[in-house]
């Protein structure tokens, strides 16, 4: 399975994630950031582990700061789970513990 991670701008987010049909993981992060570059393989492994049950979307807080406004960014890395009209900040950052922590969210 090859791993499909859409970037989302401010322009797109009503396409990429309001409108999904299914749960949406947000990776709010910046090109500078040396930890959200340290998280990306954690990110690209949960779109592995979950395939086509979730979506997982990259948001350059950068270059979409409504993006960011809107889900209460304040620092990154921040990884948000969306479910419908509900968000989630996920607070994990090791994989498995990412991992249980989704499992749980979705039931």
């Amino acid at each position: 399975m090859s791993v499909d991670i859409v970037a989302v701008s401010d322009a797109t987010f009503a396409i990429e994630i309001e409108q999904s049909d299914r749960p949406v993981l947000i990776d709010f992060w910046a090109p500078w950031c040396g930890p959200c570059m340290a998280l990306l393989p954690t990110v690209e492994g949960l779109a592995s582990v979950y395939g086509d049950d979730l979506k997982v979307v990259k948001v350059n807080v950068d270059e979409n700061p409504v993006l960011a406004e809107k889900f209460g960014v304040q620092g990154i890395p921040n990884l948000t789970l969306v479910m419908g009209s509900r968000a989630v900040a996920l607070r994990e950052r090791s994989r498995t513990r990412l991992v249980s922590e989704i499992d749980a969210l979705l039931g």
